[in-house]
């Protein structure tokens, strides 16, 4: 009796283990199954086209269109400095002056040497009329009068630019020098810029590409850190004919309204400018895009309208360029009406998806 009992109580161990077996694998198959036939629920936006001008985003410094840089012809000790920085000049003010020592013993020179030369002259004309001098000591003799008179004339002229004049009504941005230096001819002494509302420019590099589409007369949005939140107007006014050798972009003039506003030479300025050149640009919204890399971008769109169940597949495209919640697409969305947006997160070009 003992061994049937074994038995019985064997079968009946196997015949448990085998049926909780079945029920742990069965849920495991159902949540597999589950698993790939996930339906992704997405939401589709309509593509629309428009015809705009992608504008040239750049940055520089204000600065004024009337500006001077101002030396001494001549080189010298400084005497004086009736400036300083910030103080505002008028045109011709008086700005400084160099010592005249030197510079007036110079013109003395020429002054006595000229002197000499006509005396000479008048000596050798007498001898000639009495044909005791011949003709090449009077040509000699006149050339050398009229060589005294232009060092006589050289040497005035620089005693009149040992000082420095301004040139335009505006503010003393900046002083290199100070009284009792010595400089060289040309060295820049002060640097001008003209204070009147309507000489504000910035200056900016664009590429050649952007220059291209740029012409003289186009309408430019300029925003300033030192005012946030406020935009001022402006407009093209000069075109580079030549790349900059250094940074090669060209660079673009672009005068601005300062309206009520107080500007200063060195204000950093981010520029918007508006070619009058435009194209057709397709517009898709920014949460479209799943993937970007600067032109480039993928959006995902349906795969065999109609069919059963739906798929979608990743689209390439490319970006002309951003506005505000809107992507300008270039290329890649011919023929294409609408693009996934909602649930693109999600996507894969496996996935089984259903329109919301």
């Amino acid at each position: 009796m003992k061994p049937i009992h074994i038995l019985l109580s064997l079968s009946l161990a196997v015949a448990t283990w085998a049926c909780s077996s079945k029920a742990d694998k069965a849920p495991a198959n159902q949540a597999t199954q589950s698993a790939d036939d996930v339906v992704i629920p997405i939401k589709l936006t309509p593509v629309s086209s428009v015809v705009r001008a992608e504008p040239v985003i750049a940055s520089g410094l204000v600065s004024s269109a009337q500006e001077a840089r101002l030396s001494f012809k001549i080189g010298g000790i400084i005497d004086r400095m009736f400036v300083e920085e910030g103080q505002s000049v008028r045109k011709g003010q008086l700005l400084a002056t160099l010592d005249l020592t030197e510079i007036n013993a110079q013109v003395s020179q020429a002054q006595l040497a000229n002197e000499k030369a006509e005396r000479d002259l008048s000596r050798v004309k007498s001898l000639y009329a009495d044909t005791a001098a011949t003709l090449e000591q009077l040509q000699n003799a006149t050339t050398g009068t009229s060589v005294a008179k232009q060092n006589l004339t050289i040497a005035q002229f620089n005693r009149n630019y040992a000082q420095i004049r301004s040139t335009v009504d505006g503010t003393v941005t900046r002083k290199v020098a100070n009284a009792g230096e010595f400089v060289a001819p040309g060295a820049s002494i002060y640097l001008i810029s003209s204070n009147r509302r309507s000489d504000w420019v910035v200056r900016v590099g664009v590429s050649d590409k952007d220059w291209a589409r740029l012409r003289l007369g186009n309408r430019a949005s300029i925003s300033l850190d030192a005012y946030p939140g406020k935009t001022f107007n402006g407009t093209v006014t000069e075109l580079a004919q030549a790349a900059d050798p250094v940074n090669k972009l060209y660079e673009v003039e672009v005068r601005i309204d300062p309206g009520t506003a107080r500007f200063a030479p060195g204000l950093f300025a981010k520029v918007t400018l508006f070619p009058a050149q435009s194209g057709t640009y397709t517009v898709v919204p920014v949460e479209a895009i799943v993937e970007g890399n600067g032109k480039e971008g993928f959006v995902y769109v349906l795969e065999n309208v109609g069919a059963k169940p739906l798929h979608v597949r990743k689209q390439p495209i490319q970006i002309g360029y951003l506005d505000g919640d809107k992507v300008l697409v270039t290329n890649g969305l011919a023929g294409i009406k609408d693009v996934v947006t909602a649930g693109s997160a999600f996507l894969t070009e496996e996935s089984t998806v259903i329109v919301k």
